[in-house]
């Protein structure tokens, strides 16, 4: 019989939260975290409407703990702050005998303070240390370094679904015997490449994005890190931690239609989830929540929706995209829903779909939109679409189930 896998701890610093309780609390009032841009000077700043992290880079050192250096991105900060989290909670510093891994995601690495000093790397050796951090690598090096973790580091970039298959992977390691436990997660900062690079593909919403809705009209850009730490049946034994809930299944699929567009009638989306459905041994209609990739672009709502008719049929369970809470962080999007996925479990609650108001003509079902205390809600699917059409699906179980 193939290993359990559980979740023991989890962090997370995001638009609408400093850590787990705060992104909780924001979520319990439905309070958007999306505002114009605060901490990045571009031509754009009044523009767009973006889910931004309100601390400043030195306050993000105070956070961290970490004495101001150069070489610390915002990327790597952010992901340190979540990481640790994650880390205490799980008490990953006990037991160092356990194999323990750490396996990060991100696509921008240090690019917020690579593109500042580019120039003057240029004509000067001042200003090197920023990049040697525009490496991915980079991120995931400082935060094992910190927290101790050697026996397995390695980073994974497949742009939005990064965190999710970073998580994905962890559990495989421990599947397969190489590690006992995982920390899993990914980490992203707003760049100006990040939002100039969206919107020369005329994907981004002026206003706060509203996925699921007939009036859609794009992504508003997140930031933020998120981590799990997975431990084995056979670690819990050693450690003594009671887990959040069991990891019960995952799928990746890649449908190679498009650079960055899905596939009109969401294989690729459909695949990842009857995959992860599968492996879990559940049947569609055990599924009470599917937290959607949901990025408010007419292409991914429609195709990830048409997916979800054709797995769950006429029984389809409550959907909704958290995007306009958070924002869309890309590289951490997989690890910062799989969180409030779970939150969803623990408390017993569905998430709205904020600023829906019209749905889909050529979609059957409705995103949820408000706050529903009500049902139970004991399975949770979660997804996570990047572009190439590399789609993954991860399922979570109530411990209790």
């Amino acid at each position: 019989m193939p290993k359990r896998i559980f979740i023991t701890g989890y962090g997370i610093i995001s638009c609408i939260g400093n850590n787990v309780a705060e992104n909780l609390n924001s979520l319990r009032q439905s309070k958007s975290g999306l505002g114009k841009l605060l901490h990045i000077e571009t031509v754009l700043r009044d523009e767009l409407f973006v889910g931004e992290v309100s601390k400043s880079l030195d306050e993000l050192f105070i956070m961290a703990g970490i004495t101001p250096a150069e070489g610390y991105s915002r990327n790597a900060l952010l992901g340190i702050i979540a990481a640790r989290e994650a880390f205490s909670q799980a008490r990953l510093d006990e037991n160092r005998f356990l194999k323990t891994g750490l396996i990060s995601a991100t696509t921008v690495g240090g690019m917020d303070r690579c593109e500042r000093y580019y120039h003057d790397f240029l004509t000067n050796d001042t200003r090197n240390a920023y990049i040697d951090s525009y490496d991915c690598a980079d991120s995931t090096e400082k935060i094992a370094s910190l927290l101790g973790i050697d026996d397995f580091v390695t980073t994974i970039s497949t742009a939005c679904s990064s965190a999710a298959n970073a998580i994905l992977l962890g559990a495989r390691m421990i599947r397969s015997g190489k590690l006992d436990r995982v920390l899993t997660g990914g980490c992203e900062s707003l760049t100006k490449f990040h939002l100039n690079g969206f919107n020369a593909l005329k994907i981004l919403d002026k206003n706060p994005c509203k996925p699921f809705d007939q009036q859609r009209a794009g992504i508003n850009l997140g930031e933020g890190a998120a981590y799990l730490a997975l431990e084995s049946e056979e670690s819990l034994a050693k450690t003594g931690n009671t887990p959040l809930c069991e990891l019960a299944g995952w799928g990746n699929a890649c449908e190679a239609f498009h650079q960055t567009a899905s596939s009109p009638d969401g294989v690729g989306a459909y695949l990842a989830m009857k995959k992860a459905l599968d492996m879990s041994g559940l049947a569609p209609d055990s599924i009470d929540y599917v937290n959607a990739h949901g990025t408010g672009t007419d292409n991914n709502d429609l195709s990830e929706g048409r997916a979800i008719e054709r797995l769950f049929g006429e029984r389809i369970p409550m959907v909704s995209s958290t995007k306009p809470f958070t924002g869309h962080t890309t590289s951490a999007a997989g690890s910062t829903e799989a969180i409030l996925s779970i939150l969803c479990l623990q408390y017993q609650v569905v998430w709205p779909n904020l600023n829906f108001s019209e749905r889909i003509n050529e979609l059957s079902f409705s995103p949820v939109e408000k706050i529903i205390t009500d049902l139970p809600v004991n399975v949770v699917m979660s997804n996570s679409f990047g572009f190439g059409g590399n789609d993954t699906s991860l399922i979570f179980k109530s411990v209790m189930k």
